[in-house]
């Protein structure tokens, strides 16, 4: 069985921290313990992962980073490195980067930039780009997890920011349906996660030109509904792949968000047999020793 690195791994108490977002999703406002991730991916090959924050409440950024350390120092367990949450344009980031420089797990950043609070452009004000600028001074990436009409913005900020090394959360957020033709897209709609699929596959493309831009092959299975396939999510993942190459492309599972489509071993298999006819290079790349590079695992 091929090793596996999940590069987007959550872990939530909700005895210990806050999640807002859960309030409408009730799949998912239960706890989900390392446990219970270590039943999901029995029989995958995952071999080690490393932790994606769970947007919790502001006033715990710190608490969860202090939580989920002690994973990363016990060699029974798999997890080893840590994406943290915190927001690049506040005033007191350089103050909470300097609070945590000494853990040598954190490996990253993310600011969830699709909730309804974040308005279009946010990732592009001075503030935002400055201080992922000093995410990049500091060798900590930056993960974009933001609407897919909003790709144009992601885009900027990185052309802007060349230094800083960003990680492009679940192939841009698309509907799969949309992107494999099944489904128009509502343009009557004037929601922000409507889009097109050739304004997908524009960003996607363009974003792919990028060096310091990596996309993560995560995050669709949960917008997957009864009856898919792996030809339902090929399209997104082939685009993705055929954009970003070999090199620059990490697997995620998602878990337990991916739930809300299938579970962990369904979506590996999927993507599994999505890529059956890559090389075995691009294979061994995608699911694992990309992973070890670019988070410094090895």
């Amino acid at each position: 069985m091929s090793m596996i690195t999940d590069t987007h791994q959550h872990l939530w108490d909700l005895e210990r921290l806050n999640l807002p977002w859960t309030q409408g999703v009730p799949q998912l406002k239960q706890t989900f313990l390392m446990s219970d991730y270590q039943s999901a991916a029995a029989g995958t090959g995952i071999c080690r992962t490393v932790y994606m924050e769970v947007d919790a409440h502001a006033d715990q950024k710190q608490q969860e980073i202090e939580d989920i350390s002690p994973f990363c120092k016990d060699s029974e367990d798999p997890m080893q490195g840590i994406v943290f949450s915190t927001d690049p344009s506040s005033p007191k980031l350089k103050n909470f980067l300097d609070r945590n420089s000494g853990n040598p797990s954190l490996k990253g950043v993310r600011q969830v930039l699709h909730n309804p609070e974040i308005p279009p452009g946010y990732c592009r004000t001075p503030e935002f780009v400055e201080g992922v600028r000093e995410l990049g001074r500091r060798g900590l990436l930056f993960d974009i997890c933001i609407r897919p009409a909003e790709l144009h913005d992601a885009l900027e900020l990185c052309r802007l920011t060349p230094d800083t090394t960003f990680i492009l959360d679940h192939c841009g957020n698309p509907d799969p349906y949309v992107v494999n033709g099944e489904r128009k897209p509502d343009l009557s709609s004037d929601s922000i996660f409507n889009h097109t699929r050739e304004s997908w596959l524009w960003a996607i493309q363009e974003l792919g030109e990028l060096e310091n831009v990596v996309c993560k092959i995560s995050g669709i299975l949960a917008r997957a509904e009864a009856g898919w396939t792996p030809a339902t999510l090929a399209p997104t993942v082939n685009a993705c792949l055929d954009a970003f190459g070999e090199n620059r492309v990490i697997f995620g599972g998602d878990w337990p968000v991916c739930t809300l489509g299938g579970s962990l071993s369904q979506w590996v298999s999927a993507l599994q047999e999505i890529v059956v006819s890559r090389s075995q290079t691009l294979r061994e790349k995608l699911f694992h020793t990309n992973a070890g590079r670019l988070y410094q695992l090895d």
